[in-house]
């Protein structure tokens, strides 16, 4: 099962091959292999990076199941 890094929810959505979206915290997350980069979703649509706020240790850590 997929947690968010940032607020530990489970409540993530599917929203692409590789993306994901958390409804817990609004965080976009890009999934490749082992390697997760977390996203803000700005007001235009636009996405900010906040894998510079995870230690990359803490994001590679996390595992995917489906």
């Amino acid at each position: 099962m997929m947690r968010c890094p940032n607020c530990n929810s489970k409540d993530i959505g599917k929203i692409g091959s590789h993306q994901f979206y958390c409804w817990g915290c609004f965080i976009e997350l890009n999934v490749n292999g082992e390697k997760m980069s977390v996203y803000q979703v700005e007001e235009d649509g636009t996405l900010s990076s906040l894998d510079d706020l995870f230690f990359e240790e803490e994001i590679t850590q996390l595992h995917v199941n489906g």
